[in-house]
């Protein structure tokens, strides 16, 4: 696996208030070739503190898998399609990873 530039995949996290938003959001960036995969992990539990007080909520984590250089356009996506005024939308490299399964990632998502 090249971890320079074009060639890096990443996983994007995004938290979602329900399944069926997570499933609009993953089916639109895999459909548009945003996103190779989206996985959807359902009732997750967030604490945070928004406007001045601590929040829990459920929540529904989606992890995304696509290509770096893509993240700007797929953050944009997600803003278009999410309800939330400020969605987490964050990318983690991914340092090393299975040569085919990269591989695959980076052909699902060129265009």
């Amino acid at each position: 696996m090249t971890n320079s530039g074009t060639n890096s995949i990443i996983v994007v996290l995004i938290t979602a208030p329900s399944v069926d938003v997570a499933q609009q959001i993953s089916e639109t960036l895999v459909e548009e070739r945003l996103a190779a995969c989206c996985t959807i992990l359902p009732a997750v539990r967030s604490v945070y503190r928004w406007e001045g007080r601590v929040e829990d909520a459920e929540e529904v984590l989606v992890l995304v898998k696509t290509a770096q250089e893509l993240f700007p356009q797929l953050q944009q996506r997600v803003l278009e399609l999410h309800p939330y005024q400020l969605p987490e939308v964050i990318a983690v490299p991914v340092v090393a990873g299975l040569a085919g399964y990269v591989d695959w990632v980076l052909d699902s998502v060129r265009r």
